[in-house]
């Protein structure tokens, strides 16, 4: 049997339909390259406001780092409101945090254990960070009695740890058994510590919180020293401060006994030369922070750390 030929209306009817199936890929494909051109736009863009922000952090650094700007000074908050570009620098005495290689390696562990405490640790937990920060820094493979050394890290898949020395980073102590615990409780544990101070809390710079933990008073107790470091006006950096000139006139504020008190009085020192500068650059929407910390500030300055944070 002769098979009839199909109808010309049937023929167009499906070449009609094969037409719409190409412009609908087609218009799917154009929307697809509109979609990666825009974000190739604002990728790109927020690379150009990026490096802008930088470029402006690093102005505020720049003037943050000038000996002869006061850390009130107004130089030190800039912003253009035509070109919405500007930077904010906070300087600040890294002594006014605990270092915490200084603290362990003076195996002070009473003070570490008190601030851990202090921040909703048990006694018994507290402990155990404590005696693990200072297996992890110290140089032998001695086990303190609740702490960790290399046997122990190694049962958690962790080879070559501790590490053996003072930390390099303040972030490398999160690695040490039972910071976990302290993340928990207190995820602002890295602006109580550093690693770059002197070596004790200037007592010119330091909250009354820390004070209070190292000096094993009250924090209300602890709040004299700064307020007479402040002055009347009870501001900081102003005319009337009066900084105190050295750990013995602190102590004699809290009422003791450095004699009796060797363990407390060691904690403390006064006008430290290491200096935190914090610029935050704003470009467009687009914001970074850079942070160094140098030693010297007012006379020959060194570069102890530099570092980079992308701002949402």
């Amino acid at each position: 049997m002769i098979p009839y030929p199909a109808s010309p209306r049937k023929s167009r009817g499906v070449a009609l339909m094969a037409v719409l199936w190409l412009i609908a890929i087609l218009a799917l494909a154009c929307m697809a390259t509109l979609r990666v051109i825009s974000f190739d736009m604002e990728l790109t863009t927020a690379k150009v406001h990026g490096s802008r922000a930088r470029q402006v952090a690093e102005m505020g650094i720049a003037i943050g780092s000038n000996p002869a700007v006061k850390r009130s000074d107004p130089m030190l908050h800039h912003l253009d409101a035509q070109s919405n570009e500007g930077y904010d620098v906070k300087v600040f005495s890294e002594g006014g945090r605990f270092n915490l290689n200084a603290i362990i390696l003076r195996d002070d562990k009473p003070l570490l254990k008190s601030i851990f405490v202090s921040w909703g640790l048990s006694p018994d937990d507290a402990q155990m960070v404590v005696d693990s920060l200072k297996d992890w820094v110290d140089a032998d493979d001695d086990e303190e009695l609740n702490g960790a050394e290399k046997k122990f890290y190694e049962k958690e898949g962790r080879i070559n740890q501790p590490f053996n020395r003072p930390f390099y980073d303040i972030n490398e102590a999160s690695l040490v058994r039972g910071m976990e615990l302290v993340e928990a409780v207190r995820p602002d544990w890295r602006n109580w510590f550093t690693i770059w101070s002197s070596g004790t809390l200037d007592v010119n710079e330091a909250p009354a919180e820390l004070i209070a933990v190292a000096a094993e008073v009250s924090v209300s107790q602890a709040g004299v020293i700064p307020e007479t470091v402040c002055g009347t006006d009870g501001q900081r950096d102003t005319v009337d401060d009066s900084p105190l000139p050295n750990a013995a006139a602190a102590m004699k504020l809290l009422g003791i006994d450095m004699q009796s008190r060797p363990d407390i009085a060691k904690r403390f020192g006064a006008n430290d030369a290491t200096t935190r500068i914090e610029s935050i650059g704003t470009a467009e929407g687009s914001k970074l922070k850079i942070t160094v910390i140098v030693r010297n500030r007012t006379g020959k300055p060194t570069l102890l750390e530099r570092t980079e944070e992308i701002i949402p």
